[in-house]
């Protein structure tokens, strides 16, 4: 019987050097002043040029870390019912992302709406993606969907099965302000996370969400602020922007110039660490192996925010506002890092000043846990440069 081989973490002492720019995900200070970085064992060990038991020339390529997907629908293995396509996760890992998650998996055929079949689905969806890393990608998945009938037990069994998120509100019977805030309580009482949809309705059975209603329940995240697909009115974007509690964020899958509206509020409130970045894909607009590369480039060109605070809305908020332990170049954290370049050909002396003139980076490479996943990518335009092993 085939089995799926564990994933571990690569083991020695590796040191990348020659590094053109140490890009960390950190808003605090979101480039490093350092050329090099030393990875014990799959784990960031630190920024100096120590003993290896092997080493990577970057070249001078930038060095980031893996980007997450803070929005995403997987269904079971890298195949997605919703464009009868395989292959999208592996695709996006060439896109930069190295982690995904997930907001429900409601494109299952048939998906189950009732309370044991919920949870039942969950558990399987988390637990599968365990055991199954498609070229090392880390999939957090397991998010049900609440229901009008699901009361607080539903949710405090799924807190004993080992579920922390719950996938996002309104795209089943709950969606307007005074039952989600019920699921929000509770959830808030039993340590879950909440999310939940705004905008118009994405698919069939799903709702339209108002700013109102987002505001009456107040969640951890809330999804799609720009819409997924069918934004609200900007004023709205903006009211949400300045009174909502939870983390704020765009995807690809939504109104860009609604993107930019919520960016500049944000950044109006002082908000720019809650807001985060993310696809919705697969959706109806289909798989995008570069959707987070081109966010980040929408608002560093559009929007006018330097790129590298733009890289932190896809990797270090959203390591501290989900809770997650990759995302960051720190010591102590997953050596999820990827190689990247201006594109060949694109003006500009390095990929910051690229992405500022409108053009997405050129990957290079993808490390997963201190494991080279991807050379060159096959989802971007070239390099300018790329790192030797």
């Amino acid at each position: 019987m085939a089995a799926e081989a564990q994933e571990l973490p690569a083991k020695g002492r590796l040191l990348i050097r020659n590094i053109g720019l140490l890009l960390s995900g950190d808003l605090d200070k979101p480039v490093l002043d350092s050329d090099c970085l030393l990875i014990e064992d799959g784990v960031i060990a630190g920024f100096n040029a120590d003993d290896a038991d092997s080493e990577i020339d970057a070249q001078g390529c930038a060095v980031m870390p893996g980007l997450i997907d803070s929005h995403t629908h997987p269904v079971f293995g890298d195949w997605t019912p919703r464009q009868n396509q395989l292959g999208w996760i592996e695709m996006n890992v060439n896109g930069a992302v190295t982690s995904f998650l997930s907001a429900g998996e409601v494109h299952l055929p048939g998906r189950p709406k009732d309370a044991e079949g919920v949870r039942a689905l969950a558990m399987v969806a988390q637990r599968c993606f365990l055991n199954f890393r498609p070229a090392g990608a880390k999939v957090i998945a397991g998010a049900p969907v609440p229901e009008m009938d699901f009361d607080r037990e539903f949710y405090a069994s799924l807190k004993a099965a080992g579920i922390h998120r719950i996938g996002e509100i309104g795209l089943g019977t709950v969606a307007k302000g005074a039952d989600a805030a019920r699921v929000t309580g509770w959830c808030r009482e039993l340590g879950i996370e909440t999310i939940m949809h705004t905008g118009g309705p994405s698919i069939a059975g799903s709702h339209l969400v108002t700013a109102d209603d987002v505001l009456m329940a107040q969640p951890d995240v809330v999804s799609h602020v720009n819409g997924g697909p069918t934004s609200i009115p900007h004023e709205a974007v903006r009211e949400l922007c300045k009174h909502a509690t939870g983390a704020l964020e765009a995807v690809h899958n939504g109104n860009e110039k609604s993107a930019i509206v919520a960016l500049e509020a944000t950044l109006e409130a002082g908000r720019l660490a809650d807001f985060l970045l993310g696809t919705d894909a697969p959706a109806g607009s289909g798989v995008q192996p570069n959707g987070m590369l081109r966010m980040i480039t929408l608002l560093a060109s559009f929007g006018g925010l330097p790129a590298e605070q733009a890289i932190c809305c896809a990797t270090g908020n959203i390591t501290r506002k989900r809770k997650l332990d990759q995302g960051m170049l720190e010591a102590g954290r997953p050596a999820d890092i990827v190689f990247l370049d201006r594109p060949d050909g694109s003006d500009g002396k390095n990929v910051l000043e690229a992405m500022a003139m409108g053009n997405i980076p050129g990957i290079a490479a993808v490390m997963i846990d201190g494991k080279m996943r991807t050379g060159r990518s096959r989802s971007t335009p070239p390099s300018a440069r790329v790192p030797r092993i």
